[in-house]
C-alpha cells in the first residue's frame, strides 16, 4: 500500500513538472521571453531548445572553430539571461533580436582575434550594451521564426542573383565583420567605391527579394 502511494505521489509529480514544461512550450517567442523578464528559467531552457540549432549555425559561419562556436552559443544565452530587459518588447522581433545579438558577438569575437591586445577595446558592460546588443526601429516589421524558415528559400534564390563582387562585400562586411574602412583596405579600393558596391548589392538584394 505505501509503495502504491508513493509510486501515485511519484506519478503526480511527474504530471506536474510535465505540465509546466508543456506550458512553456505552448508559448509564443514574445511570451517566452516576458518569461524571462521574471527569471523564469524554464523559459531561457524553451528558448534555446527553440532557436540553439539555428544560432550555432549562424555563429559557426563566423567563428574560426567548434570550442569558440559553443562558447559564443552559451554567451549569447547568458546575455539573454543578463540583459533582457534591453529586448524591446514593443517591436516583438524576438527571432531579429536573437539572430543579430548571435551575429554581434561571433563578429566581435573574430575581430578582436585579428586585432592585438593593445588596440581592442576593452569588453565591459558598456561596450557589450552599444556593440553587442541589437537595436531596432520601433517600426520594424515583426519575424518569427516560422516565417524566417519560409522566407530561407526566397533569400537563397536572390543571393545566387548578385555578382560575386556583391557577395564577397557583404559576405566581408556581414560574416567577417569588416568596416567600409577596412573592406577597402582589404581591396585596395576607395572607401567610396566600396559603400557604393556595399549599396547596390544591399538594394539589389531587396530587389530581387520584392521580384520573387
Amino acid at each position: 500500500m505505501i509503495f502504491n502511494d508513493l509510486s501515485y505521489t511519484f506519478d503526480c509529480n511527474k504530471i506536474k513538472i510535465w505540465n509546466k514544461l508543456s506550458k512553456f512550450k505552448d508559448l509564443s517567442d514574445i511570451e517566452l521571453m516576458q518569461e524571462i523578464a521574471k527569471f523564469e528559467s524554464r523559459a531561457l531552457e524553451e528558448l534555446y531548445d527553440r532557436y540553439s540549432a539555428l544560432l550555432y549555425t549562424i555563429i559557426k559561419k563566423i567563428s574560426p572553430d567548434q570550442v569558440t562556436s559553443e562558447q559564443i552559443l552559451t554567451e549569447v544565452f547568458v546575455i539573454i539571461w543578463r540583459k533582457i530587459n534591453h529586448f524591446d518588447f514593443r517591436s516583438g522581433s524576438v527571432y531579429s533580436w536573437l539572430v543579430t545579438l548571435a551575429r554581434n558577438l561571433a563578429v566581435d569575437a573574430l575581430r578582436r582575434g585579428r586585432s592585438s591586445a593593445n588596440t581592442s577595446e576593452i569588453y565591459d558592460d558598456n561596450y557589450e550594451d552599444y556593440f553587442i546588443l541589437p537595436t531596432f526601429p520601433v517600426q520594424m516589421d515583426s519575424l518569427d521564426l516560422k516565417t524566417a524558415v519560409s522566407l530561407k528559400p526566397k533569400v537563397e534564390r536572390a543571393l545566387t542573383k548578385l555578382t560575386d563582387t556583391q557577395k564577397y562585400v557583404l559576405h566581408l562586411a556581414y560574416y567577417e565583420g569588416y568596416t567600409i574602412d577596412e573592406i577597402a583596405d582589404k581591396l585596395n579600393v576607395p572607401v567610396e567605391t566600396v559603400r557604393s558596391k556595399v549599396m547596390n548589392a544591399l538594394h539589389s538584394l531587396r530587389d530581387f527579394m520584392v521580384k520573387e
